[in-house]
Protein backbone atom coordinates (compact mmCIF):
# COMPACT_ATOMS: atom_id res chain seq x y z
CA UNK A 1 0.00 0.00 0.00
CA UNK A 2 1.46 3.48 -0.59
CA UNK A 3 2.00 5.79 1.35
CA UNK A 4 2.04 9.05 -0.32
CA UNK A 5 -0.07 11.79 0.78
CA UNK A 6 -3.62 11.80 -0.15
CA UNK A 7 -3.82 15.62 -0.14
CA UNK A 8 -1.09 18.47 -0.79
CA UNK A 9 -1.22 20.56 2.17
CA UNK A 10 -0.96 24.86 0.08
CA UNK A 11 1.29 27.29 2.01
CA UNK A 12 1.37 30.80 1.55
CA UNK A 13 4.55 33.04 3.27
CA UNK A 14 4.32 33.85 6.50
CA UNK A 15 2.10 30.60 7.44
CA UNK A 16 3.04 29.82 11.05
CA UNK A 17 2.86 25.74 11.87
CA UNK A 18 2.36 24.21 15.36
CA UNK A 19 4.06 20.23 16.16
CA UNK A 20 1.24 17.77 16.77
CA UNK A 21 1.96 14.00 17.49
CA UNK A 22 -0.20 11.08 16.12
CA UNK A 23 0.53 8.11 17.42
CA UNK A 24 3.53 9.17 19.02
CA UNK A 25 5.11 10.36 15.77
CA UNK A 26 5.46 14.56 15.08
CA UNK A 27 4.40 16.29 12.35
CA UNK A 28 4.12 20.08 11.58
CA UNK A 29 0.76 21.15 9.84
CA UNK A 30 -0.48 24.89 9.62
CA UNK A 31 -1.95 26.37 12.70
CA UNK A 32 -5.88 26.01 12.96
CA UNK A 33 -5.96 23.96 9.76
CA UNK A 34 -8.43 21.39 10.27
CA UNK A 35 -6.96 18.30 11.86
CA UNK A 36 -8.20 15.65 9.13
CA UNK A 37 -7.01 17.27 6.19
CA UNK A 38 -3.60 18.07 8.09
CA UNK A 39 -3.80 13.93 9.07
CA UNK A 40 -4.23 13.43 5.64
CA UNK A 41 -2.13 15.45 4.21
CA UNK A 42 0.72 14.04 6.73
CA UNK A 43 0.10 10.41 4.95
CA UNK A 44 -1.66 9.21 7.93
CA UNK A 45 -4.86 6.49 6.00
CA UNK A 46 -5.78 4.83 9.32
CA UNK A 47 -7.85 7.08 11.62
CA UNK A 48 -9.37 4.20 13.68
CA UNK A 49 -10.80 0.66 13.76
CA UNK A 50 -14.31 -0.60 13.46
CA UNK A 51 -15.70 -2.35 16.61
CA UNK A 52 -17.04 -5.05 14.88
CA UNK A 53 -13.64 -6.69 12.93
CA UNK A 54 -10.75 -4.24 13.46
CA UNK A 55 -11.65 -2.82 9.91
CA UNK A 56 -9.44 0.55 9.15
CA UNK A 57 -11.50 3.49 8.72
CA UNK A 58 -10.44 6.96 7.67
CA UNK A 59 -12.87 10.48 6.92
CA UNK A 60 -15.58 10.13 4.53
CA UNK A 61 -17.61 12.78 4.53
CA UNK A 62 -15.49 15.63 6.26
CA UNK A 63 -18.30 17.42 7.83
CA UNK A 64 -19.23 15.75 10.86
CA UNK A 65 -21.85 13.54 9.92
CA UNK A 66 -20.31 10.13 9.34
CA UNK A 67 -18.12 9.41 12.11
CA UNK A 68 -15.67 7.84 10.32
CA UNK A 69 -12.96 9.87 11.55
CA UNK A 70 -12.88 9.67 15.17
CA UNK A 71 -9.55 9.84 17.53
CA UNK A 72 -8.56 10.68 20.84
CA UNK A 73 -7.57 14.07 21.20
CA UNK A 74 -5.45 14.77 24.31
CA UNK A 75 -6.63 11.65 26.05
CA UNK A 76 -10.58 12.55 24.74
CA UNK A 77 -11.93 9.71 23.01
CA UNK A 78 -14.29 10.01 20.32
CA UNK A 79 -13.79 13.52 18.79
CA UNK A 80 -14.52 13.98 15.44
CA UNK A 81 -10.79 14.89 13.43
CA UNK A 82 -13.10 16.56 10.97
CA UNK A 83 -14.82 19.18 13.09
CA UNK A 84 -11.20 20.05 15.04
CA UNK A 85 -8.88 22.97 14.37
CA UNK A 86 -4.83 22.03 14.73
CA UNK A 87 -3.36 23.33 17.68
CA UNK A 88 -0.12 23.33 19.56
CA UNK A 89 1.17 20.55 21.20
CA UNK A 90 -2.22 18.52 20.26
CA UNK A 91 -1.40 14.44 21.45
CA UNK A 92 -3.77 12.76 18.58
CA UNK A 93 -4.68 8.57 19.03
CA UNK A 94 -5.75 6.72 16.71
CA UNK A 95 -9.11 4.77 18.01
CA UNK A 96 -8.93 0.96 18.13
CA UNK A 97 -12.56 -0.40 18.82
CA UNK A 98 -14.77 0.88 20.97
CA UNK A 99 -14.79 3.79 23.46
CA UNK A 100 -16.68 3.93 26.83
CA UNK A 101 -18.76 7.18 27.33
CA UNK A 102 -17.07 9.51 29.73
CA UNK A 103 -19.17 10.29 32.33
CA UNK A 104 -19.87 13.73 33.48
CA UNK A 105 -17.00 16.04 35.25
CA UNK A 106 -20.11 16.99 37.41
CA UNK A 107 -20.00 13.97 39.46
CA UNK A 108 -23.55 13.48 37.30
CA UNK A 109 -24.02 9.55 36.51
CA UNK A 110 -25.06 8.12 33.09
CA UNK A 111 -28.95 7.15 32.52
CA UNK A 112 -30.10 3.65 31.82
CA UNK A 113 -33.18 5.20 30.73
CA UNK A 114 -34.60 3.33 27.38
CA UNK A 115 -35.34 5.63 24.44
CA UNK A 116 -38.83 5.38 25.34
CA UNK A 117 -38.55 7.11 28.64
CA UNK A 118 -35.86 9.95 27.46
CA UNK A 119 -38.24 13.10 26.87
Amino acid sequence: MSTKPLFKQLTSAGDTTVCVTFNDIQFHAPAGSNLAAALLAAGVRRFRSTPVNGSPRAPYCMMGVCFECLVEIDGTPNCQSCLESVRDGMVIRSQEGVRQVLPEKSGGTLSSAGPEEVR
